[in-house]
């Protein structure tokens, strides 16, 4: 029988032989340099006695590390884009801020607000801002929290009393007031119309809202008693003030050179406060604003009639350009930068030219037509002649001498009356003698919401009384409505005085009100007065105050 031929497998053998050994030369020459280096390094031993770093160990530890801020500004180049709009560009400068010489300011964080908007936005906003609290008062920062009208609340705190208790030398001037413009905003277009109060909120949800907030104990126009209780206050090393003094003293006690600003809401409180953004700017204090930990009161019915998350763009593009830089959250505390998830933009974080304007829906109720800023010279121009050389009755100088001016050719011939506004600062000073308003075409005039009462002068011109009584009572500013005949029939001749702008006498002190204004063609009764004080509402251009 034949037998089966057997493999040759020696051959075989070999070959496998061979493979083993190029992979071993090859593991030897990768592992080798690694086990001659180990050999000459120094073992560590270690020592199960050792203590671990305490929380107050690693706290110090943290305290050392400098902020990295990237201060971003905005402004307004010389060329214009595709749309014909003025472009606008940033820039960040990179700075390293000491914690321990650093301050936070939370803005009137509140328990509850009238808006249900603005509330749910707000919500969205406390956590990150908490979570930037702890980070900073771990580094050593000074937390000062900053609820308005909430003081009662916090009587007793320790927090409290050290605000309180800080000592108060060389305050500036004007520390403890609201501040309504500061210069470099002179002449600049304020981006938002906030008169109406900028609540955006439906009528049945604000209803709704009224009713649970009556129902809680809580006055619906100002529900607010303290700040939101998702912020914790360390009673042992925080803050808690909503004086402008008392707060600068914080700042110069603790000897503070920088300050990081994050609240609500972005146009009215964290700007105008007296421990706001305004006020710290003008007295020379480095602060940035939390750009993403902020938010407006803007309703997009209002003017320029945008979302509302691009009227907070305007807005931090506007506090950029002209009162200090901005920052985000992400620089002090971990994580990324807090984005609403109701903004339902592609592009978000937009500069002014890259905004589009919401568009009407020819099938719902027409906007209301607003109010809209001009300048005196304009409405002199227009209502009450362009040209001066005309002629002259005898008079005399420095009497009403009637002209003949040129009239515009475009005036509104039907138009008999306007409504101006404007905001107007009198320090209780002021009032140890008569206050009084004078315009030969005034017809009517309004401070606050009430109606003002004639008088005649010792020169016998008719004069509106502005009596304290009327005021706020500190020196708040005021909001002033004055009636303008500008008939073509007015028994009042068209003369020197009536082309000069409205003024106001307070004793030896006068104050032409004769740059902006905002005007109405409306004669709504409800155009004399505003849902809110008119701190809160108007914007800087059409500011006024008398002089001391």
């Amino acid at each position: 029988m034949n037998q089966r031929p057997q493999p040759n497998r020696s051959s075989f053998s070999r070959w496998v032989m061979f493979i083993r050994a190029l992979v071993s030369a090859a593991v030897l020459v990768a592992v080798l340099p690694g086990l001659l280096m180990r050999g000459f390094q120094k073992k560590e031993v270690i020592n199960p006695n050792a203590r671990r770093p305490s929380a107050a160990e690693l706290r110090a530890a943290r305290e050392g590390q400098m902020y990295t801020v990237k201060k971003r500004v905005s402004w307004l180049g010389a060329e214009s884009g595709e749309s014909g709009k003025q472009r606008y560009f940033r820039t960040e400068q990179v700075a390293q801020w000491d914690p321990k010489k650093t301050a936070v300011i939370v803005c009137d964080v509140w328990d509850y607000h009238h808006s249900p908007n603005a509330v749910e936005r707000l919500e969205e906003l406390v956590p990150k801002m908490n979570a930037l609290l702890r980070a900073a008062r771990r580094r050593g920062s000074v937390i000062i929290h900053a609820p308005s009208d909430c003081m009662a609340f916090y009587e007793e705190n320790p927090a409290r009393i050290r605000a309180f208790e800080a000592p108060k030398k060389d305050l500036p001037p004007g520390i403890t007031s609201w501040n309504c413009r500061i210069e470099k905003e002179v002449g600049r277009l304020y981006p938002l119309d906030q008169s109406d109060g900028g609540d955006d909120s439906n009528p049945r949800s604000l209803a709704v809202w009224s009713e649970k907030l009556k129902e809680l104990g809580r006055d619906p126009a100002m529900p607010w008693k303290s700040q939101n209780k998702a912020l914790q206050i360390d009673e042992e090393l925080d803050y808690i003030s909503d004086q402008g003094d008392e707060v600068w003293a914080i700042l110069k006690d603790r000897q503070i050179e920088h300050v990081i600003m994050l609240g609500v809401h972005t146009n009215m409180c964290v700007l105008g406060r007296p421990f706001g953004l305004r006020q710290l700017v003008a007295n020379g204090m480095d602060v940035v604003l939390v750009r993403d930990l902020t938010d407006c009161m803007y309703n997009p019915w209002a003017w320029p009639q945008v979302d509302h998350y691009s009227g907070n763009d305007l807005m931090i593009t506007y506090i950029e350009e002209t009162i200090c830089p901005t920052i985000t959250s992400d620089q002090i505390a971990n994580g990324s930068p807090i984005v609403s998830p109701r903004d339902w933009r592609v592009k978000k974080d937009l500069l002014p030219h890259e905004i589009p304007v919401i568009p009407v829906d020819p099938f719902s109720n027409p906007r209301p037509i607003g109010w809209k800023i001009v300048n005196w010279s304009d409405i002199r121009d227009k209502w009450f002649g362009i040209d001066l050389n005309g002629v002259v009755s005898e008079g005399g100088e420095g009497q009403n001498t009637q002209i003949a001016p040129q009239l515009e050719p475009n005036r509104e011939a039907s138009v008999e009356k306007l409504l101006l506004r404007c905001s107007l600062r009198i320090p209780p000073e002021a009032f140890s003698g008569p206050v009084t308003l004078y315009h030969p075409r005034i017809r009517r005039a309004w401070l606050n919401g009430t109606e003002l009462e004639r008088f005649n002068t010792p020169t016998s011109s008719e004069h509106f009384e502005i009596a304290s009584k009327y005021t706020y009572g500190n020196d708040d500013p005021n909001l002033l409505v004055i009636e303008l005949d500008v008939s073509e029939r007015s028994q009042i001749p068209i003369g020197v005085e009536t082309r000069q702008g409205p003024m106001v006498f307070a004793g030896g002190r006068v104050e032409s009100i004769s740059q902006a204004w905002q005007q109405n063609s409306s004669p709504n009764p409800k155009n004399v007065n505003l849902p809110l004080p008119v701190k809160f509402a108007l914007p800087p251009a059409v500011y006024y105050e008398i002089p001391l």
